[in-house]
């Protein structure tokens, strides 16, 4: 008996919550309303503390060489500009590039400026119509202060007649990536909020109906945004990290408010109760008290499963995904708390203008549980041909697949800094690659440091060796050009190569392909922590909820399917380019090296979503029959099918809205997650599990027998009724064609 009280323990505390979230639904909803104004008063203020974030870690040896030669070398940040398209020895583009030179020589904060024309060595650009003109401001500049002094020298070189001046520069570049994020996060966030609630007022056939899901979304990101305020005081908040999990925050709270409206929908409609006819208070009270019990428990499964999802990404060490995996833990713990608390007290005001039959004539064909009557009637080869349609479409990212550092190339096509990130690459690089960076902290005259230059020199794919002068000893900083590019394979290797000469003295080895080597390296060794994290979690979460060890590594397979086609899909579209043109952007030819990792937790993430939402049901109607055959599935689907259809439709135009930006390693992130949907709620989840779970039978349920003990006294929920939640009073029967339960 005490057992099975254990058993019923978290939904009878959901059923309470319920309850009390409906007959308190004014005080719940003023505490929403301060938590609103906190966020609207507070969380605005986020945008003025976001920092760029590096995607490498501290400890990485290109960090720690970036900050060697910066003690040896001192500089301070860097503006270039390109003036060109004019004879570059024309006597009024001399004066002119000489006249703002020197007003630019002449500003508080500006170092040194290095032209063409007053400087030894001036760069002319390989069309002879171009040169470069190179601006060092001081070191130790606040923020405030040095975007002062940036814009003024911007504005000061704008100021050269010259058919094309383009400026730019690290700092600046960041910028303008921190203001287009902002920017597209704003665009992106109000259109797709706007065909929203078009979208839910159409599924839901009302205008209040689809409010409810709406104010839960903006509930959520607004939270998230104070949340988020909080966060900057801890640890750097990148542009990136708000408009990723401001958006995943959104698309969670629309996926758990329409599943509570959907089982509240169908209490009532079990009770048999008509619009109107409840008495005010009590009955709806109760009627969300039975919603929260057992749809409550689907959201609070989703939501760990998703947090722990976010867990898997703060295994890594960089500082970006570490914010990433902060920010997200917010977003998913608000859109659950949401959906247990601020939906049920909307439902409670607003249940008189929820329709009767919400989900069932105004969602159309059920089309999951089509394909899983197509499943169902064929499992093999529906099996077969899925897994090998989805492992065809990821070739292209396990065999093609290049991943590199954005930079400013992740900014759009027309963005300055991208043009002259490009044109400084093609017309005075010589399409070179950047240097990789070698600090020796050795005497340069010795012999040692003599042989290990000489071995250098003769690695395959070293094109030239410069050493740099005026290197306080006993130290030597080398600049080491690589055939390729810059973060291509050769630059890779070289990189490699160098780090394997181990001399008799501290070396570190820096630069651009060198940083790329640490994050591949970094994010390749905490994998398998990431990966074990989430495989755990989701085994666990997947066992609580179905008493199944089968199950949750079928969940994992499917999901891996899922993550590898949708990878596949991104290669073709963001590095070779097809279709990019529709899609507005210019494919810079290689994957954001970050894109991956996120798109691992969350199609991970939102794929268990559903797969929740699916089982919760499916499991339900095992327990209802006694029979975990092929009806109980398709009943589950049946039942919840039409919810995962519509929550999948909803997330998609969240997702959706990050193509309307400009940023590309966004654009990836959106583009990317609105595929995973596209292929998780048709192909996987609408022919894939039902084949599955055909093919395996009552095996589906199985667990060895200590963990089927554990489950049935800790976990195992009870049969549900109009009268909510009872104890179970028997065990699933065996399939005929299924080898025993193991019980």
């Amino acid at each position: 008996m005490r057992a099975r009280r254990s058993c019923l323990h978290v939904r009878m505390m959901l059923a309470a919550l319920g309850r009390t979230c409906a007959r308190l639904r004014w005080p719940v909803l003023g505490a929403w309303l301060v938590l609103l104004t906190a966020g609207a008063v507070l969380g605005g203020q986020v945008f003025d503390r976001l920092t760029p974030t590096g995607s490498l870690r501290p400890d990485a040896e290109s960090h720690r060489a970036d900050e060697r030669v910066d003690r040896l070398q001192p500089e301070g940040p860097v503006i270039v500009a390109v003036v060109g398209g004019r004879d570059v020895y024309d006597p009024a583009l001399v004066a002119a590039v000489g006249a703002v030179t020197g007003e630019i020589r002449g500003m508080d904060g500006v170092t040194e400026v290095e032209d063409l024309y007053s400087a030894p060595g001036g760069r002319i650009g390989a069309d002879n119509r171009s040169s470069l003109i190179r601006v060092e401001l001081d070191r130790g500049l606040p923020g405030d202060r040095r975007e002062q002094v940036e814009d003024a020298v911007a504005a000061a070189l704008h100021r050269i007649d010259a058919p094309q001046v383009l400026v730019g520069g690290e700092k600046l570049a960041e910028r303008a990536f921190a203001d287009q994020a902002v920017a597209d996060a704003a665009f992106g966030e109000s259109v797709a909020l706007a065909v929203l609630l078009v979208v839910l007022i159409a599924m839901l056939g009302g205008v209040v109906a689809g409010l409810i899901p709406l104010a839960a979304a903006l509930a959520t990101v607004t939270v998230t945004l104070l949340g988020l305020f909080g966060l900057t005081a801890v640890t750097g908040v990148s542009e990136f990290t708000v408009n990723v999990v401001t958006l995943l925050g959104i698309g969670l709270a629309v996926d758990y408010a329409l599943l509570i409206l959907a089982r509240f929908a169908a209490e009532r409609e079990a009770e048999g109760e008509a619009r109107g006819e409840a008495e005010p208070g009590v009955p709806v009270a109760e009627l969300i008290a039975r919603t929260l019990a057992t749809a409550g428990r689907t959201v609070l499964i989703s939501g760990l499963a998703v947090a722990s999802a976010m867990a898997g990404l703060s295994a890594f060490a960089e500082p970006l995904l570490g914010a990433m995996a902060l920010g997200g833990a917010v977003a998913v713990l608000l859109a659950t708390v949401a959906g247990l608390t601020l939906v049920p007290a909307l439902v409670a005001v607003a249940h008189r203008r929820i329709p009767a039959t919400l989900f069932r004539r105004r969602t159309g064909s059920p089309l999951l549980a089509r394909l899983a009557v197509l499943a169902q009637s064929r499992p093999g080869p529906v099996a077969l041909a899925v897994a090998g349609g989805l492992l065809a479409l990821s070739l292209p990212f396990l065999s093609a697949v290049d991943l590199e550092n954005s930079g400013a190339r992740a900014l759009p096509a027309p963005a300055e800094a991208r043009r002259l990130h490009e044109v400084v690459q093609r017309d005075f690089s010589a399409g070179r690659a950047d240097p990789i960076v070698v600090v020796a902290d050795t005497d340069p005259a010795g012999e040692a440091f003599r042989d290990y230059l000489n071995r250098i020199n003769t690695l395959d794919r070293v094109v030239r060796v410069e050493p740099r002068p005026d290197i306080p000893g006993p130290a030597a900083v080398l600049d080491v050009t690589p055939d390729g590019a810059t973060a291509g394979e050769p630059s890779r290797d070289t990189v490699r190569a160098i780090r394997a000469l181990d001399p008799p003295f501290p070396v570190l080895v820096g630069g651009a392909a060198a940083e790329l080597v640490d994050h591949r390296d970094s994010v390749a060794d905490r994998f398998p922590v990431a990966l074990l994290v989430v495989l755990l979690s989701t085994v666990a979460l997947l066992f609580v909820l179905t008493g199944s060890v089968v199950i949750g590594l079928k969940a994992l397979l499917m999901n891996a399917l899922t993550l590898l086609a949708t990878l596949g899909v991104l290669v073709v579209v963001f590095q070779w380019g097809v279709g990019d043109t529709l899609l507005g952007f210019e494919s810079w030819g290689a994957i954001d090296v970050t894109t991956p990792v996120l798109l691992f937790v969350f199609v991970f993430g939102l794929s268990m979503d559903y797969e929740v939402f699916l089982l919760a049901r499916i499991k339900e109607q095992v327990d209802r029959t006694g029979r975990p055959g092929d009806e109980a599935v398709l009943d589950g689907i049946r039942r919840s099918g039409p919810v995962v259809t519509a929550a999948a439709v909803c997330i998609g135009v969240v997702f959706l809205g990050f193509l309307l930006g400009d940023l590309i390693a966004v654009k990836e992130i959106g583009f990317a997650m609105a595929v995973a949907l596209l292929l998780d709620v048709t192909v996987v989840r609408g022919l894939l599990l039902p084949a599955l779970m055909s093919l395996l039978g009552a095996w589906n349920w199985w667990a060895p027998a200590p963990l089927r003990r554990l489950h049935d006294r800790w976990f195992a929920g009870g049969r549900t009724g109009p009268a909510g939640p009872v104890p179970a009073t028997g065990r699933p029967g065996r399939d005929r064609r299924s080898p025993s339960l193991g019980r």
